[in-house]
């Protein structure tokens, strides 16, 4: 799953009561990066790039040794300087990912999308709810986050089967942050 959860060492929050991970202090208890699979890995990537290179000289090889290969070898590596560029663009573009950082008195969500700039969302914790939409939502399985006055959406681009597992690990972390504050 395309999800990084990021623990504080310290371990779980005392039960004393006291907000020892407040957002005040910087110490978050958890922080969660997500972001898409990527069908073309780096290796993926290289091998394609070489592929494409070798079958552009092919046509070369009827040509070699004589001085209509330096009139078409330009045009070719042209041709693929702009598939190397064209990949790398759209990998660039296509970059998305999410930030859920969770403090004992604080949450906050950052949506970041290509180049532009991040969409942050924050709540208090306390009034946080999931909700795992099965049909009729843009997805299946849609993750939501209520809090305040305000609904965001969770992990839209993960698959369907990821979304449960992400609640299911938001709302352990977050019943163990809210555990000294709500009553059992």
């Amino acid at each position: 799953m395309p999800v990084e959860w990021h623990i504080n060492p310290e371990g779980a929050p005392e039960h004393s009561g006291a907000l020892s991970y407040s957002h005040k202090t910087g110490v978050p208890f958890a922080r969660a990066t997500l972001w898409p699979h990527q069908s073309l890995t780096p290796n993926g990537f290289v091998i394609f790039i070489g592929a494409t290179a070798a079958l552009f000289l092919l046509p070369l090889l009827a040509v070699l040794g004589s001085p209509i290969l330096w009139a078409l070898l330009p045009f070719l590596l042209l041709a693929l300087a702009a598939v190397w560029y064209a990949i790398r663009r759209n990998q660039r573009d296509a970059q998305r990912q999410e930030v859920l950082t969770l403090w004992s008195d604080h949450i906050t969500l950052s949506h970041q999308k290509g180049r532009q700039p991040a969409q942050v969302w924050d709540s208090n914790p306390y009034w946080i709810s999931t909700a795992l939409i099965t049909t009729g939502g843009p997805v299946p399985n849609y993750l939501i986050l209520k809090g305040g006055e305000r609904t965001v959406e969770l992990g839209a681009f993960l698959s369907e089967t990821e979304r449960p597992a992400l609640r299911d690990d938001l709302e352990r972390h977050l019943a163990t942050v809210l555990s000294p504050i709500r009553p059992d």
